[in-house]
């Protein structure tokens, strides 16, 4: 394979793998669970994670690449260097995820099960009446929001979606628990249109949540490079540009299971402006500053909890940079 070759190969978009989840698998693991309990489930769950590592090559190479970033950056947190038993684990976790989303969005999950890593955050969010724009990303669970949540019973709340995989994943939690307040939209690219159908919703008071960590399906040109887990990394710009469309305040939010809380959901919100700002001079110095302020917290989180981050794609794609992949291969030769 010539060089020009890996290139074309590590670019391709994310959408255009397959997700390592389908429905039938999901109601499988939501089968498992019922019928045998959380911790026979936790068992059955090493032979499925290990079909996933020997059958899914891209996403086998896409955890890899992320936990030998995770060493390269914080080795001294690792026994040992990362390795295929990682991944093994990584995917194991992923399954345990999937899990603890469905029963997030039934409510099976109560607020005991929580440690609050910003309390005086939430008690401002819980006081605040103005639409918000949420930004969230992979890493963890962001339907335990939902289970902490349900005292916003009142509070709509509507997920931006990029690719069909999530919007089928909602919507098949929607058929299962249909009192949820939630809508799902699939969008390609914010337009007039939907800018004003979101503008709508925020000065009705409700929330709008959107993914940070995956570059568009426009490509490289709508992104700007971050600092994260001491690479350079590619980070869209349009959960920003939104903000500034909406004109309403940004929040960072993170919910997923901690050991070092004895295995709890530690749930993390964090104001990133009240009202974003954006100057025309120093468009992308301003829109690399928010970004980065995202990919510090996500990169906090991530040190935290290295098997909580599920973005199963080449995230260190070339941008001004050469991504990781290609500096792992070269260093292999």
């Amino acid at each position: 394979m010539t060089t020009s070759d890996k290139t074309s190969e590590q670019q391709a978009h994310w959408s255009q793998t397959r997700e390592a989840g389908t429905m039938a698998a999901m109601r499988l693991v939501f089968f498992i669970y019922r019928l045998c309990g959380r911790k026979v489930f936790s068992v059955i769950m090493y032979p499925v994670a290990l079909y996933f590592v020997l059958c899914r090559r891209e996403q086998r190479e896409a955890s890899l690449q992320y936990l030998t970033a995770h060493y390269r950056f914080k080795p001294e947190i690792w026994q040992s260097k990362p390795g295929y038993r990682h991944v093994l684990l990584h995917f194991k976790t992923f399954a345990e995820v999937i899990l603890d989303k469905m029963l997030g969005w039934l409510d099976e999950i109560s607020e005991k099960d929580f440690v609050l890593s910003s309390p005086e955050n939430i008690e401002a969010l819980h006081n605040d009446d103005r639409g918000q724009l949420i930004i969230g990303s992979h890493f963890g669970n962001l339907e335990f929001c939902r289970g902490f949540m349900h005292r916003y019973r009142s509070k709509v709340i509507n997920i931006l979606v990029y690719d069909k995989h999530a919007g089928n994943f909602v919507k098949m939690m929607q058929d299962e628990n249909n009192e949820s307040r939630l809508n799902v939209f699939q969008v390609d690219e914010f337009d007039v249109t939907t800018i004003m159908m979101l503008k709508e919703k925020i000065d009705a008071g409700e929330w709008v949540f959107i993914a940070g960590d995956r570059v568009p399906l426009s490509g490289l040109e709508r992104t700007v490079d971050v600092q994260f887990l001491g690479e350079h990394a590619p980070l869209p710009i349009g959960p920003y540009m939104l903000a500034k469309a909406l004109a309403c305040p940004v929040k960072l939010m993170f919910a997923y299971r901690c050991e070092a809380s004895d295995n709890k959901v530690l749930f993390d919100v964090a104001p990133l402006c009240d009202k974003l700002q954006i100057n025309r001079k120093t468009r992308q110095q301003d829109l690399q500053h928010y970004a980065q302020q995202f990919a510090s917290k996500l990169e906090e989180h991530c040190l935290n909890a290295p098997y909580q981050w599920f973005n199963f794609y080449d995230f260190w794609q070339p941008g001004d940079t050469t991504s990781l992949t290609a500096v792992t291969t070269e260093e292999g030769k």
